[in-house]
C-alpha cells in the first residue's frame, strides 16, 4: 500500500482485506496502529495535544503534526512548512512503515523514517508491567515495585508481576514515572475536564485503577485518563519529560525518590557543586562514625577480657565453639530455656552442652554474670559442672558437662520413658537433690537459694544421678543472713 502527500496533507486511507494495514485508533485519544491481520505491530502512543506519545518529542523540520475533526471525520494532517514538498508514506508487506521526501535537484526520493525504529517499538517487546530502553542491556526492565514473571533475564514476554499486592483503601500510593510513551489504552476511564488532583483522587476510589495520567499535556497537563487492568507497551522516550503517568504501588513499596525511569540531563554548576558538598560530607561522617568504633571495639575487647578474667573460668573462642555445635544447627539443637538454645558439641573428645544467650531472652546479662560466678565457686557431685564460658562481641555463652539423659522431666511427664523410673531409682534422685539444696543452703561458701527449681532444670546423667542447673535466677544470701527482699517476682 502506498500512501502519498502533495502540497498541505495526506490523509489516511484504509485498504480492506489488506495483510499489514495502518489506520488511526480512535478510544477517546487517537493514534496510529499498524497491524498484521488482526495483532497489533506497532502503535505511535495516543495524542497528547501536541503529538504522539510514543513518538519523539522533536519536532519534525518539514511537517507540523495535527490531529483534526472534519465533519465527524478523524484526519491526521502532516502540515507541510513548504508548499511544494512532495512525500510519500510506503507500508511493506514486512510490516515496515516508511517515509520518504522528494530531492528536487537530484529528483530522487530520500528515506525520512522507518516505523517500527527499533526493538523496543514492537508492540508489548518487555509484556505487562515492562518498560524497554533501547540505550540499556538487557533492554526491559520493570518498573519499580514488580519483578519479572519468568526466572530467565532474557525471556520477558510474560512481563512483570507485582512484588506486593494492592491494599485498596488502606495504604495504595502512586509512583511517577516521566519520560515514557503511555501504556496501551486498553481498559480505561477519560476525563477531558478533570484536574491531576481530581484523577487521582476517583482512582484511589476505584480499587480496580492501577495508574492515571493528565491525557494532554498542554496548558500545563489536563485531563484524566485512568488505566484499569495490565499496563503494556510502555517504551522511554528521550526528550518527552512533560509525559508523566502514575502507577498504583502499596505504600510500603515507595520510596521518596519515585522515578523510575530518568532522562539524561544536564547538571548545573550549582547541582554540581551541590553534589561535591554532600560527598565531602558523607566521607567525613564516615571518617568520624569509624574512629568511634574503633575506640568502642578496644574498649570493648578490654572490658570483655576483664570479664572473663573475674570470672575465675577457663574463656573459649567463639570460633572453638561453633566448631565443636556444627555452627550452632539446627541437628545439634537440645533443648531451650529462659536463658536461650541449649546445643550439643563435642570439643577435645569431651561432650559438652553450650548454652547461648537469646536475644529475646528473659535472662539478660545480669542473670548471665549471676550463673557463671556461682557455679564456678560451687562444687559438688549434685550441681552440674561448669566447664568455660565465651564473651565476644553481643554473645554470651556457658559450656557445661554434657549429661546423656537430659532432664528430669523427660522422664517424668513421659507415659513410656517414667516406667524406668523405679521406686528405689526415685528415691535416689530425690536424696540427690536434697543433697545439692543442703549443700547450697548451708555447707558451701556462699548461701544461696536456687529460686527456680523444677523437674526442667534437673539434669540427669549416664547413671540417671542429679544435677542441679541453671542458676542465673538464684540469689546469694550473706553468712549470717536469713531473709532477702527482691523487687522482681522471679523463678517457679
Amino acid at each position: 500500500m502506498m500512501l502519498l502527500i502533495y502540497g498541505r496533507a495526506l490523509i489516511i486511507q484504509v485498504i480492506r482485506g489488506c495483510q499489514v494495514c495502518k489506520w488511526i485508533e480512535n478510544r477517546g485519544l487517537p493514534e496510529f496502529v499498524l497491524f498484521r491481520g488482526t495483532v497489533k505491530r506497532f502503535r505511535t502512543g495516543p495524542w497528547n495535544g501536541r503529538g504522539f506519545s510514543g513518538v519523539s518529542a522533536s519536532p519534525h523540520p518539514d511537517y507540523k503534526l495535527k490531529v483534526v475533526f472534519d465533519k465527524d471525520l478523524l484526519l491526521s494532517i502532516h502540515e507541510a512548512y513548504n508548499s511544494s514538498t512532495v512525500a510519500r508514506l510506503t507500508l511493506e508487506q514486512s510490516g515496515l512503515l516508511q517515509r520518504y521526501s522528494m530531492n528536487e535537484i537530484r529528483d530522487k526520493w530520500n528515506l525520512v523514517y522507518t516505523i517500527p525504529r527499533d526493538t523496543c517499538d514492537n508492540y508489548g517487546q518487555c509484556g505487562p508491567y515492562g518498560v524497554c530502553s533501547i540505550d540499556k542491556e538487557p533492554i526491559c526492565e520493570c518498573l519499580k515495585g514488580f519483578e519479572p514473571k519468568a526466572q530467565q533475564d532474557w525471556d520477558w514476554s510474560n512481563g512483570c508481576s507485582r512484588i506486593r499486592p494492592l491494599n485498596c483503601g488502606s495504604g495504595d500510593g502512586f509512583l511517577e514515572v516521566r519520560g515514557v510513551k503511555y501504556p496501551d489504552v486498553l481498559e480505561y476511564w477519560l476525563n477531558t475536564s478533570m484536574s491531576l488532583k481530581e484523577c487521582q483522587d476517583e482512582c484511589l476510589r476505584n480499587c480496580s485503577c492501577v495508574a492515571y495520567a493528565n491525557p494532554y499535556i498542554t496548558n500545563g497537563g489536563t485531563g484524566c485518563l485512568m488505566w484499569f487492568g495490565e499496563l503494556i507497551d510502555i517504551r522511554v522516550v528521550y526528550g518527552a519529560d512533560k509525559q508523566v503517568f502514575y502507577v498504583r504501588l502499596p505504600v510500603s513499596e515507595l520510596e521518596s525518590n519515585s522515578n523510575l525511569v530518568k532522562t539524561k540531563k544536564k547538571h548545573s554548576k550549582a547541582g554540581k557543586l551541590i553534589l561535591i558538598l554532600t560527598i565531602t560530607l558523607v566521607l567525613i561522617s564516615c571518617l568520624i562514625c569509624w574512629g568511634i568504633l574503633a575506640v568502642r571495639l578496644r574498649l570493648k575487647k578490654r572490658a570483655t577480657k576483664q570479664k572473663n578474667e573475674d570470672f575465675e573460668l577457663p574463656s573459649f573462642k567463639m570460633v572453638a565453639i561453633a566448631a565443636a555445635t556444627n555452627n550452632f544447627s539446627s541437628e545439634n539443637l537440645i533443648g531451650e530455656g529462659g536463658f536461650g538454645p541449649v546445643y550439643k558439641g563435642k570439643m577435645s573428645a569431651e561432650e559438652i552442652a553450650v548454652k547461648r544467650l537469646s536475644s529475646s531472652s528473659r535472662q539478660g546479662l545480669e542473670e548471665f554474670k549471676n550463673e557463671v560466678i556461682l557455679i564456678a565457686k560451687l562444687q559438688h557431685r549434685n550441681l552440674v559442672r561448669l566447664l568455660g564460658c565465651c564473651i565476644e562481641g553481643d554473645e554470651r555463652l556457658l559450656v557445661y558437662e554434657y549429661l546423656q539423659n537430659r532432664s528430669l522431666d523427660y522422664f517424668v511427664f513421659d507415659e513410656n520413658r517414667k516406667k524406668l523410673l523405679t521406686w528405689p531409682k526415685r528415691f535416689d534422685i530425690v536424696m540427690g537433690i536434697s543433697k545439692g539444696l543442703l549443700y547450697l543452703h548451708h555447707d558451701s561458701r556462699l548461701k544461696v537459694i536456687h529460686r527456680d527449681l523444677k523437674t526442667s532444670n534437673i539434669l540427669l546423667d549416664g547413671n540417671l544421678t542429679p544435677k542441679i542447673s541453671d542458676f542465673g535466677l538464684a540469689r546469694i544470701f550473706g553468712g549470717d543472713q536469713t531473709t532477702a527482699r527482691t523487687k522482681r517476682v522471679i523463678g517457679t
